[in-house]
């Protein structure tokens, strides 16, 4: 039998709704001991089953659901939510071999994320729960998915929120490089010396949406990363692309993809901090006909929020300043959570109006199709991407 979890006096009405989180000061009371990953069924304060979950007294997140029910077999359970994820990829993207396989609460696997880089699954587990079975991960990944090489790339801020230890673990097979297709570029992945799990998947169907406003454009790839806008901007016509990181290791890996892919458009490449590279390209009189921005999250946690809002206005306003005065687009990228939709919006609208220029916007989206979001739960969305058609301001 299972330990118990009371929830205080209407604190039901948030996992009733679809929400999988239970945080410590929800929680009266716990019937018999239950230690940190554990599988505990929780009550509301009528003693009526809301479900059953992970527990963990040493987290903010106390409670993590799985099921609305009573669990007979969590081995089952675990391989059919990774068989379920698997085959909703396979169906958004019949022609890649490599996605986010598993999107954690958006899956229904709370605390893990799954990519899938050809025959590798690379995790990120940020759940006591999920730590504990591990082993029922990498047995359904290696059955369902076939996966040859099963490894960890966690992040460490992530994992001292739920008092796991930092380090990486290899479950299977080795840490090999990979050369992977998003669908029409490719990418050489080094596990080693990238960030996060080693690609942005989040943002695939975003680089492919850019192909359609660069033919024939000087474009900028700054936060270039491995190229990936950049590259989308070659493969797709434009006349001459620079990219722009302040890691040469990054930088290197652009040249690397290019020279994958047989890229024959005008290239230029610098290292170098984004905000002092766009006032010295503005100091010069450099323009571009469309700049693309995809900076780091600037916002961490919530009381990080007003300082990442005035980096966010400052970044957007220089990019916006760098757009050619007659006309072009600004590509914008936020992945701060805490940053919502709106307050993204007003920022660039805020960005437009200190920079003297008129915008429209285009196209907005958020992660791709492999980042499912729950409605019930906003915490699943983070990512905002908009394409704004830049022009000069005008008289009404």
């Amino acid at each position: 039998m299972l330990p118990k979890l009371f929830l205080r006096k209407n604190e039901e009405f948030r996992i009733k709704n679809g929400h999988q989180w239970i945080f410590s000061n929800e929680i009266a009371k716990i019937e018999a001991e239950a230690g940190n990953g554990d599988l505990v069924e929780i009550y509301d304060w009528k003693n009526n089953l809301l479900g059953t979950g992970f527990y963990n007294k040493n987290s903010l997140i106390s409670f993590r659901l799985l099921s609305h029910g009573k669990i007979n077999d969590l081995s089952e359970l675990i391989y059919e939510r990774i068989q379920t994820a698997y085959k909703l990829r396979k169906e958004l993207y019949p022609k890649r071999n490599s996605f986010r396989l598993a999107f954690s609460e958006s899956d229904f696997l709370p605390g893990v994320i799954i990519d899938k880089y050809n025959d590798s699954c690379v995790l990120q587990v940020y759940s006591a729960g999920m730590e504990k079975n591990i082993d029922l991960i990498v047995k359904a990944l290696d059955q369902e998915v076939k996966a040859v090489n099963i490894f960890s790339k966690n992040e460490e801020f992530f994992r001292k929120l739920e008092g796991l230890p930092a380090e990486d673990t290899i479950y299977l097979g080795q840490m090999t490089k990979e050369v992977i297709d998003d669908g029409s570029v490719k990418f050489r992945i080094d596990f080693e010396k990238s960030h996060k799990t080693g690609f942005y998947f989040d943002q695939c169907d975003n680089r492919a949406f850019i192909e359609r406003i660069v033919k024939g454009k000087k474009v900028i790839d700054a936060f270039c990363n491995s190229g990936g806008f950049g590259l989308h901007a070659c493969i797709a016509g434009a006349s001459s692309v620079t990219f722009l990181d302040s890691s040469s290791n990054e930088i290197e890996n652009v040249k690397e993809n290019i020279s994958l892919n047989s890229l024959e458009t005008n290239c230029e490449f610098a290292v170098d901090d984004v905000f002092d590279y766009f006032e010295k390209a503005l100091q010069k009189g450099i323009s571009y006909d469309v700049v693309m921005i995809d900076p780091p999250a600037f916002a961490k946690n919530k009381k990080s929020l007003p300082i990442a809002k005035k980096g966010y206005e400052k970044l957007n306003r220089l990019a916006l300043s760098l757009v050619n005065k007659d006309e072009g687009f600004l590509v914008t990228s936020s992945c701060s959570h805490h940053l919502k939709k709106e307050e993204f919006i007003d920022m660039i609208n805020t960005a437009a109006a200190k920079s003297g220029r008129t915008v429209q916007l285009i196209h907005f989206n958020n992660a791709s199709l492999d980042h499912p979001q729950l409605p019930s739960m906003e915490e699943t969305v983070y990512l905002k991407f908009a394409v704004l058609k830049v022009s000069k301001n005008k008289s009404v």
